[in-house]
C-alpha cells in the first residue's frame, strides 16, 4: 500500500532578489532532479492498547545519509517527539511536512465522520516514510577528485542512483573573498532547491496516502482542470507552510511553487498569509490555524513557462563549496537600506532587464508555434554559429530575421541582468557573480549556439547555468566546462511538477542500468 511521489528541483533564471517582493516576477525552471517520498504503513494492524489512541509512531528514513529517525506523533496536539538516539539532530523540513500534512488532513475531514475514522485507522498503523534525492541535488566532487576521475557528466552517470551524500566537515570556507558567505551548508549541495523539493514530495505523498488529494501521474495529460488544480493548490499551501516554518522565515516561495507546479513565471504570495503558521510554531494551536491558512486567499501568481522548443538547460558546479543564500540576501537588503536612492535605480533597471528576457523568450515560443519550420531552421543554424554571425547568416530571409532578432535581444538582456547583479554584489559586499564565475560565463557566452548564461537564484558559488540552442551545443559547453574545472550536472529542464510515481525509484534505476548494460 505504498504511495510514492516525486517533486522537482529548480533553477531561477531571472528574478534574483527582486522576486522576494511583490509584484516582481521570477522565471523558474523545474528540472529532472527530483526528490522522492515513499509512504507506507509501519504496521499491518492497529495497536489496540488504549494508550495507542493518543500517540502513533512515525519512522523517517534517509538512506543516503544512513539515518533513521523514530518519532511519536500526538494524535491530539499533532506534535512530533523524536525518540531516536539521534534526537535533536533530525530533519526539520520532513518533520514539519509530516505535522502540517496530518493537520491538513484532519482539517479537510473535520465535517466527515467516516473520513475521520478512516484517517484515524491509517494513522494508528503508523507512518513509514523514506526520502530519496537525485544525485544532482548534491555535490560529489570530493569523491570524484579522490578517485582521480575526470570532472564530466559521464563520470557522474557512473555513480549509483541515490548515492551516499557528502557532508561538509568544515563549515567555513576560507577561500571565499567575503566573510558574509563563509558558512557552507552541512550537506554539500548544488543549489537546486533540495529542501523545497523534499518538503513538497513528503507533503504530497502523505496527502495522497491519507486520502486528501489525487496527485497527477506521469500519464495525466490534463493538469489544468479544476479538480487537479484544487489538489495541487492544497499541496502547495501545505508545502509552503511547512517549508517556511522549518526554515524559520517566510521566503519568496518560488522553489516550493516550482516543486508543486513545474516551470513557471512566479509572483510571490503576501507574507502576511503565513503569519499564523509562524505564531503557531510558538502556540502549538496549529490545527485551528491550519484551517484558517487553508481557507485564506493565496495571492501568488503563476503562469506556465517552459523553455522554447529545441533549447536545452545545462547546470554546472564550479566547486567552491557553496554559499549561504540567507546571508547574501541579508547583505543586499542592508545595502538597500543604507543607499535607498542608488539601489532603487539599479533595482528598476534590473526589473526591466528581467522583463526583457521574459518577453523575448515568450516571443520565441510564439514564433515556434506560428512558424515552426522557420524557427527550427534558425535554431539549428544558430546552434553551429557564434552569436555575432547569427544575423549575417539569415539576413536575406525576413522571417528568419525576426527570430534571430529575438534570440539576440534575449542574449543582450541577460548580459544586462548579469551586469546589474554584479553591481549589486559589489555595493552589498557579496559575490553574487564571483570573478571566477564571470570568467567561465563570459567564455560560455562566446561559444557557438549559446543563448544565455548566468548564476541562478541568489548567485554565489553554488552553480552556474547555460541555455543552449539544441543538445549538441549543450554537449560542447559541458565539455568546455569540464576542461575548466566546472562539473556539468546531468540535470536538464523538466516542466512537470509534483508527480505520483508507479514504482520505487531505486528499483527503476537498477532495472534501467541493467537494461543499459545489456544494450552494450
Amino acid at each position: 500500500m505504498a504511495v510514492i511521489t516525486s517533486a522537482p528541483g529548480k533553477v531561477l533564471i531571472t528574478g534574483a532578489y527582486l522576486v522576494l517582493e511583490k509584484p516582481n516576477p521570477g522565471i523558474v525552471l523545474s528540472t529532472t532532479a527530483r526528490f522522492y517520498a515513499i509512504v507506507k504503513p509501519l504496521r499491518s494492524s492497529i495497536d489496540s492498547r488504549s494508550w495507542a489512541w493518543l500517540w502513533t509512531d512515525v519512522k523517517l528514513m534517509s538512506p543516503q545519509l544512513s539515518k533513521e529517525e523514530v518519532y511519536k506523533l500526538s494524535l491530539k496536539t499533532l506534535s512530533l517527539q523524536n525518540i531516536s538516539s539521534s534526537s535533536g539532530n533530525g530533519n526539520p523540513f520532513a518533520e514539519q511536512a509530516v505535522q502540517f500534512a496530518v493537520q491538513a488532513a484532519k482539517a479537510a475531514f473535520v465535517d466527515n465522520n467516516h473520513r475521520q475514522e478512516m484517517l484515524q485507522k491509517l494513522l494508528l498503523q503508523g507512518l513509514d516514510i523514506t526520502i530519496l534525492g537525485s544525485n544532482d541535488f548534491y555535490s560529489y566532487r570530493k569523491q570524484i577528485d579522490a578517485r582521480g576521475l575526470p570532472l564530466t557528466s559521464e563520470t557522474l552517470s557512473l555513480l549509483p542512483a541515490f548515492s551516499s551524500i557528502n557532508v561538509n566537515t568544515n563549515n567555513a570556507d576560507k577561500s571565499h573573498p567575503s566573510s558574509k558567505v563563509t558558512c557552507a551548508p552541512e550537506l554539500a549541495k548544488t543549489g537546486l532547491g533540495s529542501s523545497a523539493a523534499m518538503t513538497t514530495a513528503v507533503v504530497a505523498a502523505l496527502l495522497q496516502y491519507l486520502g486528501v488529494v489525487n496527485v497527477p501521474t506521469r500519464s495525466d495529460k490534463n493538469h489544468t482542470d479544476n479538480i487537479m488544480n484544487a489538489n495541487l493548490d492544497l499541496v502547495h499551501v501545505v508545502s509552503q507552510t511547512a517549508h517556511c516554518v522549518a526554515q524559520g522565515k517566510i521566503g519568496s516561495g518560488f522553489d516550493v511553487s516550482a516543486a508543486v507546479y513545474g516551470s513557471q513565471r512566479y509572483v510571490r504570495f503576501s507574507p502576511e498569509i503565513l503569519s499564523l503558521a509562524q505564531a503557531s510554531r510558538q502556540s502549538k494551536a496549529i490545527l485551528q490555524d491550519m484551517t484558517e491558512i487553508l481557507n485564506s486567499t493565496w495571492d501568488n501568481e503563476r503562469i506556465e513557462y517552459a523553455l522554447p522548443p529545441f533549447m536545452a538547460l545545462l547546470v554546472g558546479e564550479p566547486g567552491y563549496g557553496g554559499s549561504c543564500t540567507p546571508s547574501m540576501v541579508g547583505a543586499v537588503q542592508s545595502w538597500r537600506k543604507r543607499d535607498p536612492q542608488n539601489s532603487q535605480v539599479i533595482w528598476k533597471k534590473l526589473a526591466e532587464a528581467n522583463a526583457a528576457v521574459e518577453r523575448e523568450l515568450l516571443l520565441l515560443k510564439h514564433m515556434a508555434q506560428e512558424q515552426e519550420k522557420n524557427y527550427r531552421n534558425v535554431v539549428e543554424n544558430c546552434s553551429k554559429l557564434l552569436a555575432e554571425k547569427w544575423m549575417d547568416y539569415h539576413k536575406d530571409d525576413l522571417n528568419h530575421h525576426a527570430i534571430v532578432k529575438a534570440l539576440l535581444a534575449a542574449r543582450q538582456a541577460m548580459l544586462e541582468v548579469r551586469n546589474l547583479l554584479r553591481q549589486i554584489g559589489e555595493a552589498a559586499g557579496v559575490p553574487i557573480e564571483p570573478e571566477s564565475q564571470t570568467h567561465i560565463l563570459d567564455m560560455t557566452m562566446g561559444m557557438e549556439g549559446v543563448l544565455l548564461a548566468g548564476v541562478p537564484g541568489a548567485g554565489g558559488f553554488d552553480a552556474i547555468f547555460a541555455i543552449t540552442l539544441g543538445s549538441t551545443s549543450r554537449d560542447c559547453v559541458a565539455h568546455k566546462w569540464s576542461s575548466n574545472g566546472v562539473l556539468p550536472l546531468l540535470v536538464t529542464e523538466d516542466p512537470r511538477g509534483v508527480t505520483l510515481e508507479d514504482g520505487d525509484p531505486r528499483e527503476i534505476a537498477i532495472a534501467s542500468r541493467i537494461h543499459s548494460i545489456n544494450l552494450e
